[in-house]
């Protein structure tokens, strides 16, 4: 799952760390990680390729941390989910879904973060690789929670389904073949929902 959810707003002023990371992720999204190299991202910066190895010790380091940030944003969708629908786990999985509708507009011009690093680092021990297989982990565990909390007779199935939608719809967009797109993945969202709840024989609404 992915969206644009982003850290907050660039400043003026960034302590060094913070605006190395803020010039590699305008480079890694524009132009890709490979093509990206140390002295690009330094002279983004306004800085020295000796100032970054200073707060990371290898580019792939500092990949990793990125993706980390990235993630951690993904994460914070699940915690106001929750903040803003508690106890209707059928509210927060949508919520969810409207999350990464909501940002399939930003993913048609950049692309999604996690899709566009695997593509570039075939190598599942590479450190950022770890930070996204972690990330999916730990987003799918989440979901069938969420799915068995809203009392979903198969969790991890539904899970699934509605994991292939959420992304699915972000490739789809990043390529351009299906139109509206957030509309319709609110929609087979809700759907799904609805499905697995007529299957138990449930009179609740998928909102419930």
């Amino acid at each position: 799952m992915a969206s644009t959810g982003r850290r907050p707003s660039r400043v003026a002023k960034l302590p060094p760390r913070e605006r190395i990371l803020d010039a590699a992720e305008e480079l890694f999204q524009s132009e890709g990680i490979r093509r990206v190299g140390v002295q690009a991202i330094a002279e983004r910066a306004e800085t020295t390729k000796m100032a970054i190895y200073r707060h990371f010790e290898t580019k792939d380091a500092l990949v990793a941390e990125w993706l980390r940030i990235v993630a951690a944003d993904y994460q914070a969708a699940f915690d106001r989910a929750e903040a803003e629908h508690p106890g209707r786990p059928g509210d927060q999985i949508l919520a969810l879904a409207r999350f990464i509708a909501e940002g399939l507009p930003g993913i048609s011009h950049r692309g999604c973060p996690f899709i566009n690093s695997i593509a570039e680092l075939p190598d599942r021990s590479h450190p950022a690789r770890q930070v996204i297989e972690e990330h999916k982990a730990r987003q799918t565990r989440r979901l069938v929670g969420l799915c068995a909390e809203a009392g979903l007779p198969d969790p991890e199935q539904t899970a699934a389904e509605i994991t292939f939608v959420l992304e699915g719809a972000q490739v789809s967009t990043q390529n351009g073949s299906i139109d509206q797109a957030g509309d319709r993945l609110m929609r087979i969202v809700e759907g799904i929902i609805g499905r697995h709840r007529s299957a138990c024989g449930s009179s609740r609404t998928p909102t419930d």
